[in-house]
């Protein structure tokens, strides 16, 4: 498949956005493990990070991931995996796992500087199953070996569409594109 196929993209509605953090939120409501803070990940789960956040009446903390300085979220991750040994619960969100990579690099983060893994959770709107991370939440499962759409969420909806493409082509692992 080359890198100028056509993207395919899927708008998700304000009405669907509410749905997938109302089916998040009763997730967590029905299982036992209980976060303190909900991390949203910079920039696709700070929108939804806060709405969940208000909607579970827990704090809400943010990580900036997407512009890739680093310092803006490693030195954060690092300080969280030190509250996890003192017992504290993070649940992060994100919009989507497409390839797996942030929630991967993540892990590897929080682990590499003894964090308690059983104090983290991860949660997205939407998850994709044939992804190299696995999550504890989702509201839809897709499959990116067989879904290659991009999902254009209510927040990214003011974006130019060619922004919208050249943030679905950067990394081309994602919807399957070439280099």
């Amino acid at each position: 498949m080359s890198n100028d196929r056509k993207i395919q993209f899927r708008e998700m509605s304000y009405d669907q956005f509410l749905a997938h953090v109302e089916t998040i939120a009763h997730q967590v409501e029905e299982d036992s493990w209980k976060p303190d803070y909900i991390v949203g990940i910079g920039r696709g789960g700070l929108v939804p990070g806060t709405y969940l956040s208000h909607r579970l009446e827990i704090p809400l903390l943010s990580i900036d991931h997407s512009s890739k300085v680093h310092v803006f979220s490693d030195a954060l991750l690092v300080h969280l995996a030190s509250c996890t040994q003192r017992g504290e619960r993070f649940l992060f969100i994100d919009d989507i796992n497409d390839s797996g990579k942030t929630l991967a690099r993540f892990r590897s983060l929080i682990e590499e500087h003894d964090g308690e893994l059983s104090n983290f959770r991860f949660s997205v709107l939407i998850n994709n199953v044939s992804s190299r991370a696995k999550v504890h939440y989702a509201s839809e499962t897709i499959d990116r070996q067989n879904d290659k759409s991009w999902f254009i969420f209510p927040w990214g909806s003011v974006a130019s569409r060619a922004a919208q493409e050249s943030d679905a082509r950067e990394d081309p692992e994602r919807l399957g594109l070439t280099k």
